[in-house]
């Protein structure tokens, strides 16, 4: 059974920062090129970070450059969102995603504002 078990999260500050974990499972882990979406109300999904395995290649959205970082700890299974410089714009719901199947994370809520 596939699982994307997503953590982290919340309420920041403009400028602040938060970390996003997703924790998976069922699926051949390595193999796989994770990502980050995130969709913000009454706009489309958005791909924000993908990184291939074993992550040495990483590709960002321009509006995310160089203030999120995404990695992965093959070993443990686990895909990271690393978020500085927390912008309001960054308010979203963000989801984990296996590149290219159908598997998700649950969701974790990101809200910044002062």
């Amino acid at each position: 059974q596939v699982q994307l078990v997503q953590s982290g999260g919340g309420l920041a500050q403009p400028g602040g920062s938060l970390t996003l974990t997703c924790s998976a499972s069922g699926f051949t882990f390595r193999t796989f090129p994770m990502r980050w979406y995130r969709r913000a109300p009454g706009k489309d999904r958005e791909m924000v970070a993908h990184i291939s395995p074993p992550g040495t290649t990483t590709r960002y959205a321009d509006s995310v450059k160089g203030r999120f970082t995404i990695s992965r700890d093959d070993a443990i299974n686990m895909v990271y969102l690393q978020m500085n410089n927390l912008k309001p714009e960054d308010t979203a719901t963000y989801y984990c995603n296996a590149f290219l199947q159908d598997y998700w994370g649950q969701g974790t809520q990101v809200t910044v504002s002062s």
